[in-house]
This record gives structure tokens, C-alpha cells and sequence, in this order.
């Protein structure tokens, strides 16, 4: 029960991090909207094949759970601004 009560606030944060990115538009909005997509596919299929293979529920939510950390750290990092070579 544990794990899906955090699995359900850190995915909150997530979703908060998501959707200030995709309100700011441009490229790296377009790549997270394509990366979120196909993250989700990726993990519905992962779960399924975790599933048959007689896992416990637990044991796929903590698969979410490392995802959606590994979103939030990736999602809260400070982006530098790169200059472009002319």
C-alpha cells in the first residue's frame, strides 16, 4: 500500500514538472511531449510482460516508481543555456 501511495505523489510532482516544461513550448517541449509517450508505452509493455512472467504488483510499481525518479531528477536539473556557434 506504501508504494502506491508514493508511486501516486511522486508521480504528482512529475506530472507538475511535465507540464511546466510543455508550457514553455519549443523544441524541448516537443521532445518531452515525444518522450513521455513513448515512455508510457514502453512501461504499459513492461508491465504487462512483468505480469506474465508472475509478478506481484508491488513489484511493478516500484518498476514505476524508479521511473518516475529518474523523470523527476532529470525534469528538476538547472539547464545552462548553450551558445551557438556561428
Amino acid at each position: 500500500m506504501r508504494n502506491w501511495m508514493m508511486l501516486m505523489l511522486e508521480s504528482n510532482r512529475v506530472i507538475g514538472l511535465r507540464i511546466a516544461k510543455l508550457m514553455r513550448g519549443g523544441k524541448a517541449a516537443q521532445r518531452e511531449a515525444q518522450l513521455m509517450v513513448s515512455e508510457k508505452m514502453l512501461a504499459a509493455a513492461k508491465a504487462g510482460t512483468s505480469l506474465m512472467a508472475g509478478a506481484s504488483g508491488d513489484k511493478i510499481v516500484e518498476q514505476y516508481r524508479r521511473k518516475v525518479a529518474a523523470n523527476g531528477k532529470r525534469l528538476s536539473r538547472k539547464r545552462t543555456r548553450r551558445k551557438r556557434s556561428r
